[in-house]
């Protein structure tokens, strides 16, 4: 599938970019199937130099954009809509998120269930397996110490 996309060039601390459409598997520095234009964010307004006739033929064609690159089209007029959200969710909120339910389901106490899971002798161990076999309750297999 084609995409359209940026590319990064310039110094350091000095980014500007290239519009390229390319095959959406490849590496942003690999070889591009037609170079669209150019975007410099550090001048004030940014610049966006792009060849109009053939942004719009690659679209119709069916080259899919990136979200920065739709966002810069809606700038641009050249793409009608809403711009897109771009970037990443935050680590605290994501973490948040995932971590919540997990915590729900732990056990009060690591030491009970490391009792009730694993015996630590063999003798344990065989009444562990013949309490299961008899379909007895987890608490009636625990040893008392």
């Amino acid at each position: 599938m084609l995409t359209i996309r940026l590319r990064r060039i310039g110094k350091r601390q000095h980014a500007t970019f290239r519009f390229l459409v390319m095959e959406k598997s490849r590496s942003p520095q690999g070889r591009a199937v037609e170079f669209l234009g150019s975007y410099n964010p550090h001048t004030n307004p940014s610049t966006i130099n792009l060849k109009r006739d053939r942004v719009e033929h690659w679209l119709k064609v069916g080259a899919q954009p990136s979200a920065t690159v739709h966002n810069l089209l809606v700038d641009a007029g050249l793409m009608p809509g809403l711009k897109l959200k771009v970037g990443k969710p935050k680590k605290k909120e994501a973490s948040a998120e995932s971590t919540a339910p997990a915590a729900e389901e732990k056990p009060a106490k690591a030491s009970e269930t490391k009792a009730e899971t694993a015996p630590a002798s063999h003798e344990q161990k065989a009444e562990a397996s013949t309490a299961t076999a008899a379909a007895k309750p987890v608490e009636a297999t625990k040893v008392q110490q």
